[in-house]
């Protein structure tokens, strides 16, 4: 991991030799999820705002390119069971707050506005402003994969997270309902199975939730 945060540090923004540097520095994303109106590089936040409020399409801005969420409708429930679960907790012992995947974060390792699927923010660390993008990395950031998702695109997510003051992340695959448990780069991955539990660690203590849970709504495997 620490090898691409370097590339990703190193690199020179929006300036490609060629097609195949610029689709690599996004994480090799499908063609179809990259936006072309603004042109790519071109973009700003503020039309990253206009395509989530107006047009109600998720997008991460990457380096001046919007770049959409996949997401489905089966990832979509597994994200808000899992978020009403995490809201409710942290509401009863006061811990902080937890928001859904219309939060457009920057962060502050690469400048780049990610949203995560779910991500919760303890109450020391919400931001004192009424700035639409806060540059705030949750303190757990949970990703739903999709069909669309790379997995180099993950892991740059994953860098800029931790990087950015993450402490917990969970990376949900509804294909093999699983759920890899991530702490810092270098640490040890931990793979939840079905009958597995989430926990709350350091980040929300005392949180549990059966990994079954998250898939209960879901039709059965194939």
């Amino acid at each position: 991991m620490n090898a691409v945060l370097e590339n990703l540090r190193s690199r020179p923004p929006r300036h490609f030799d060629n097609a195949a540097e610029w689709l690599h520095a996004l994480g090799g994303v499908p063609l179809e999820r990259i936006v072309f109106d603004p042109w790519p590089g071109t973009a700003t936040e503020a039309d990253l705002l206009l395509w989530i409020e107006r047009d109600k399409r998720l997008c991460e801005l990457i380096d001046g390119t919007l770049v959409e969420k996949p997401m489905g409708y089966w990832e979509s429930l597994i994200a808000i069971a899992l978020a009403a679960r995490l809201s409710i907790y942290a509401d009863e012992h006061d811990l902080g707050s937890v928001s859904g995947a219309d939060s457009t974060l920057r962060m502050s390792s690469s400048g780049r506005i990610r949203l995560p699927d779910v991500a919760f923010i303890s109450k020391a660390r919400l931001p004192a402003t009424s700035n639409p993008i806060p540059t705030v990395s949750p303190d757990l950031a949970v990703e739903v994969l999709s069909e669309g998702n790379t997995t180099a695109e993950m892991t740059q997510k994953l860098l800029e997270y931790f990087e950015s003051g993450t402490l917990l992340a969970w990376v949900i695959d509804p294909k093999t309902r699983t759920v890899k448990v991530y702490h810092q780069p270098g640490q040890s991955t931990q793979v939840l199975n079905i009958g597995g539990s989430l926990d709350g660690e350091q980040v929300l203590p005392g949180f549990s939730m059966a990994v079954a849970e998250l898939f209960r709504k879901l039709p059965p495997m194939e």
